[in-house]
């Protein structure tokens, strides 16, 4: 079987290990946009620890789970937002998470990954991955 999309695989597995109330996943093939992802979903408190671990093919990743992720997902098609657009967010909050303060957008900027609230703060644009909350 093909694997198309690696990062919609890596959530799918959270997701999936999350409603069946494990303690970790494991995540492969690892690449680094998976690793900025579970960087963000860390830095907002909704993994704990994750490491790489070298297994002389692809790699993966053990990501501890919290118990905090109701629901997280890829937005295909990969949809590009300018600031103006990001600035207007109620569309893409609407469409993607259930409530205005409830959860983040993450997006693919020029100044790396980060989360829909960080994107505001330094007022870039980027192209939409992925949603949690």
């Amino acid at each position: 079987m093909v694997m198309l999309d690696t990062l919609a695989n890596a959530l799918a597995t959270i997701y999936n290990n999350e409603v069946r109330a494990k303690k970790e996943a494991i995540i492969m093939p690892s690449s680094k946009l998976i690793a900025a992802v579970l960087r963000v979903m860390q830095k907002e408190g909704y993994i704990g620890e994750f490491e790489y671990i070298d297994d002389g093919r692809w790699g993966k990743f053990k990501v501890q789970l919290l118990g905090r992720i109701n629901k997280c997902g890829v937005i295909k098609p990969r949809y590009s937002v300018s600031y103006r657009e990001l600035a207007r967010m109620p569309h893409w909050l609407r469409r993607y998470l259930p409530s205005k303060d409830i959860g983040i957008l993450i997006l693919s900027t020029p100044q790396g990954v980060m989360s829909h609230r960080e994107a505001l703060e330094k007022r870039v644009g980027g192209v939409l991955l992925a949603y949690v909350y």
